[in-house]
């Protein structure tokens, strides 16, 4: 799955323990994309060699610390393979102020190992997932979502994104009737931002699969 491991949190309007997202390597470093396999979620990935001992940097791309805290087995994906390779992590801490891991794995032990690494995705099963706290989702549980106005029960549209921003925002993209189908087949579908909060999201059942909605006058205006 491409989704990345995060939570959000509606009634803080934010997810917990995200990280704001550094800038991408320069271009002429940056490895090829790598395709996240099927029933994956992507956690990290590996950026550059910290040090000459073997050490390696990380970005995340998840919400849960102990994915790079705790000792244990992980999963690499390297640059154009498919099939993840089982790795050990040693120990991992997190840098403050740098959106960044610095970790161990068992067989790396210079700085050459590290640059061979680079750009290698750590991913894990979509079924591993840590327990969430109360009113706490993932975001690929939110992805695809209907969303309705709770009042009149009226299909909004569909949850495409989940945006980090001081309070998350769902990305909605507005449901179209036949006729404005029709009208803009060629064009791209409109969407609006609600944020993430509980006064404005009070239902989100992922039992059902419905997500209602009670907007502020104005909001929803494009």
């Amino acid at each position: 799955m491409k989704d990345k491991e995060k939570k959000k949190h509606p009634r803080v309007g934010k997810a917990s323990g995200e990280k704001t997202p550094l800038s991408s390597p320069p271009p002429s470093s940056s490895p090829p994309p790598t395709s996240i396999p099927e029933g994956w979620l992507e956690i990290g990935t590996i950026v550059a060699p910290q040090g000459l001992d073997g050490e390696i940097r990380v970005y995340p791309d998840t919400d849960f610390p102990e994915r790079f805290e705790v000792p244990g087995k992980r999963w690499l994906l390297r640059p154009n393979e498919t099939e993840p390779q089982a790795v050990e992590l040693l120990s991992g801490r997190y840098v403050q102020g740098k959106n960044l891991y610095i970790i161990e794995l068992a067989g790396v032990e210079n700085r050459n190992q590290v640059e061979e690494l680079r750009g290698c995705k750590f991913i894990v099963p979509e079924s591993d997932r840590p327990q969430l706290g109360e009113d706490e989702y993932h975001v690929v549980d939110l992805i695809g979502l209907p969303v309705f106005m709770q009042e009149s029960r009226k299909l909004l549209g569909t949850v495409v994104n989940v945006l980090p921003a001081g309070n998350d925002l769902l990305e909605v993209q507005l449901h179209s009737s036949n006729d404005e189908e029709h009208e803009t087949k060629e064009k791209r579908q409109k969407t609006v931002l609600i944020p993430f909060v509980k006064a404005i999201v009070p239902v989100v059942d992922l039992q059902v699969g419905r997500i209602e909605i009670t907007p502020p006058s104005g909001l929803l205006e494009i």
